[in-house]
């Protein structure tokens, strides 16, 4: 216990920030890796780190030691290649522009797509036909477009539900719609794993959270065989929508107070321009 004091009492102010930060870090870890496969992988590098260096603290383990020394660097190499999901999606979220300077309020463009997107939404769950809205975000899905047929066309009520209509040729596919306009249909989205998700799910819902566990656009689900309307968003998914909790729901995604909004003009466009397209 006198140690203890000893060695609280040497520190400083640089100590102690050195301290918190190192915490920091190991939280926002486990903070972004909780409710992953890679909490599993990480708790069982950990387990095995711990015990060999355990059992390599001992003097006589001479060869064990040796080991553990040239496997060590190797370790370190793997960690990128098992983890390479993971860190892929925190590499995209550092660079979202967002993050540094905040979202842009809610454009009337942005506002007139939700509308079309809630509307269309309504009347294809009291049919129960199945479908699959895309909205980007700052995210580009390009990669994803080019795996449908491209549309460019104008965004309408009457135009998701011609092609979500049943039996047509785009209509089990995704749509993606960027700035107003819908870019392509009958897109193919990453599945997230069933191992992942609390509960069972059919292949769109598991598309929308793989496509949201990704990247930041919102994914509009509407179920083929309930009618149920779901949003998914940061891998997380809200069900059980009406038309007008639906139009909340988006637009709660898009409208946050502008940051620059007391900047001077030539600084608030700079940052418009840093930011990027609005959807």
């Amino acid at each position: 216990m006198a140690e203890v004091l000893e060695l609280l009492g040497r520190m400083t102010w640089v100590d102690a920030l050195d301290i918190l930060l190192v915490a920091g870090i190991f939280y926002a870890l486990l903070r972004f890796f909780r409710g992953t496969r890679a909490v599993q992988l990480l708790r069982g590098v950990l387990v095995v780190a711990a015990v060999v260096t355990l059992l390599a603290s001992f003097g006589q383990l001479r060869a064990l030691s040796w080991l553990v020394g040239r496997l060590l660097p190797a370790l370190l190499v793997s960690i990128p290649i098992v983890f390479q999901p993971e860190l892929r999606r925190a590499l995209e979220r550092l660079g979202r522009t967002e993050l540094f300077l905040g979202r842009a309020a809610l454009s009337p463009a942005a506002e007139r797509a939700i509308e079309q997107v809630a509307r269309a939404a309504q009347y294809l769950s009291e049919r129960r036909w199945g479908a699959l809205i895309v909205l980007e975000r700052e995210t580009g899905l390009q990669d994803y477009a080019e795996s449908g047929i491209p549309l460019d066309a104008v965004l309408s009520t009457e135009l998701l539900v011609t092609i979500f209509y049943p039996n047509t040729a785009l209509h089990d596919g995704a749509v993606i719609i960027r700035e107003g306009r819908v870019v392509a249909a009958g897109v193919v989205l990453p599945l997230a794993e069933e191992n992942a998700t609390e509960q069972v799910l059919g292949t769109r819902h598991r598309a929308a959270l793989g496509l949201s566990q990704q990247t930041d656009a919102v994914v509009v689900v509407v179920s083929e065989e309930t009618g149920i309307i779901s949003v998914t968003h940061d891998g997380k998914m809200i069900r059980r929508l009406t038309e007008k909790r639906l139009l909340h729901v988006l637009r709660t995604f898009y409208r946050r107070t502008r940051p620059s909004a007391n900047l001077p003009s030539w600084l608030e466009r700079a940052v418009d321009l840093f930011r990027g397209p609005q959807p």
